[in-house]
């Protein structure tokens, strides 16, 4: 999304709807924000929104809301109307007692909304100083060209009568009204609609909404969920559509869950639809122009070489000198500076947990190039970010170990690392961690493998198959230990290396 003002963006988004899903079939579903599961919940006409707000009718439908626009007058009508709140919800949208009238939207979609000054006042302070003011208007006509004519009806049916009528198709137009009129308590309503309907299909894109109108909660709700999901929101079709300060505000985090190169995939994609929306031809050189300086903030030294040969480094984007720099990063030490940063993004959100496999300590455990490899399972996603392992049995000691985590059916390096640590020469276990966390899917089988170098260490003895942590949250996540076949150093359920593993959920 170029960027621009605060209504060429509202009137952009408000053709993206938050969409019902009518469940049969017969019409391609609109680009929608709302995710898969809160679809399902909105589908029927007769179904209510949540937090008991009704569902949102069609334009056709707030323009046919029951009036009395005749211009006639209604004999006695006030006494059918035993309370205050049934008198003023009554004048709603009604040319009875009416003393002004609002010309809201353009072009075809124009409407002519009659209202009451008095009761406009009484619940904005922006229509307060418009007809009161010092520069109070004196016409009986105002123009709203930059306000949809639903949005408007919806927040003067909030001002007559407390009642929200708020829904996926209209959220983000009425709380851009609510904001323009200052009228805080529907402003909330719309935040919290949009809050119990986020997930990470319309994560970015709410996003966008929160950072425009200044809404710190919901930003960080959104950015939340993307850290925690940064994959499906990646591939949501609406991050191509978000705008380019949003765009760099999430490449700086240091939070994301994701292999880099997938993260410089997502970043193409948004080049290309940024080229197309400026009226440019699609070309590496205009790729990296629209980019600015979201292109520094992708970390190329995250990546392994293979990656970058593969992807980056045949792109276009980088010129000779860039290649040939991260290259020699990858080759060299100490490592050249080649522009781009290579702090992992391994600041994970959350609590961090461990699992250990052992109840007892023995020692000594030998090494000769050797791997010690476990079999592990686990019942829900989480991101593993290293390993527990024990160190020396002769005194303080420093190791080089080589880390790895391989799917076991595919025998796909998912996650690695050559590292060092130091221990203290006692039977605690000492963190060896990855660049990046590697994501551990349910109910598939990895195998956890460490290459130590250096002296004879303590090892595990009465290993568990089975371990269960308790998160903070409440939630429980089950591990399950086997054997991994082949050369293994010895290491088993029973006993050996590899005591602990290091993750986030």
């Amino acid at each position: 999304m170029a960027s621009g003002s605060k209504n060429d963006v509202v009137n952009r988004l408000s053709n993206v709807k938050i969409a019902d899903a009518d469940g049969d079939g017969d019409e391609e579903p609109p680009q929608n924000m709302l995710p898969s599961n809160q679809q399902a919940r909105q589908s029927g006409h007769d179904e209510e929104m949540a937090h008991s707000i009704d569902p949102m009718p069609s334009s056709s439908a707030i323009e046919n809301l029951p009036t009395h626009n005749t211009g006639g007058r209604l004999h006695n009508w006030q006494a059918t109307k035993t309370t205050v709140k049934e008198r003023l919800s009554f004048l709603f949208n009604n040319e009875i007692l009416s003393d002004v009238h609002f010309i809201v939207g353009k072009d075809a979609n124009q409407q002519v909304i009659p209202a009451h000054k008095f009761v406009l006042s009484v619940g904005s302070a922006v229509f307060d100083a418009m007809f009161n003011g010092v520069l109070a208007t004196k016409s009986d006509e105002v123009e709203l060209p930059d306000v949809e004519p639903a949005a408007f009806l919806h927040l003067l049916k909030f001002l007559y009568s407390d009642e929200v009528r708020i829904g996926p198709e209209s959220v983000m137009t009425t709380l851009y009204t609510a904001k323009k009129y200052a009228v805080a308590a529907l402003e909330e309503h719309c935040v919290d609609f949009l809050k119990s309907n986020l997930g990470t299909d319309n994560a970015f894109l709410l996003l966008t909404q929160a950072r425009l109108f200044d809404e710190p909660q919901l930003a960080a709700l959104c950015l939340e969920m993307i850290d925690k999901n940064t994959a499906d929101a990646l591939n949501a079709e609406g991050f191509t559509d978000i705008d380019q300060d949003t765009l760099n505000a999430v490449l700086e985090r240091d939070t994301l869950r994701i292999r880099e190169a997938k993260i410089f995939s997502a970043v193409l994609r948004w080049s290309e639809a940024e080229c197309i929306r400026r009226q440019l031809p699609v070309t590496p050189t205009n790729q990296r122009t629209v980019l600015g300086r979201a292109f520094h903030a992708i970390r190329f030294p995250l990546m392994s070489v293979e990656e970058f040969a593969m992807g980056p480094a045949q792109s276009g984007l980088l010129d000779d000198r860039e290649i040939v720099q991260v290259f020699l990063y990858f080759t060299v030490n100490p490592k050249p500076n080649v522009g781009f940063l290579d702090t992992p993004r391994c600041c994970m959100t959350g609590k961090e947990l461990t699992v250990n496999r052992f109840s007892q300590t023995e020692s000594r455990w030998g090494y000769s190039g050797t791997t010690d490899r476990i079999r592990f399972t686990v019942d829900q996603r989480i991101f593993v970010v290293g390993f527990g392992l024990y160190g020396s049995y002769f005194g303080p000691s420093e190791y080089e170990v080589h880390l790895q985590i391989i799917h076991l059916a595919t025998k796909k390096v998912c996650g690695s690392n050559t590292t060092t640590f130091c221990c203290d020469g006692t039977d605690d276990t000492f963190r060896a961690m990855f660049k990046e966390p590697v994501e551990i899917l349910p109910n598939t089988s990895y195998i956890a493998s460490a290459k130590l170098k250096g002296t004879d260490s303590y090892y595990g003895s009465k290993g568990v198959r089975r371990a269960t942590v308790d998160c903070n949250n409440g939630e429980k996540v089950v591990f399950q230990f086997s054997y991994a076949a082949g050369n293994n150093n010895g290491t088993s359920v029973e006993d050996g290396q590899i005591p602990a593993i290091i993750f986030y959920i």
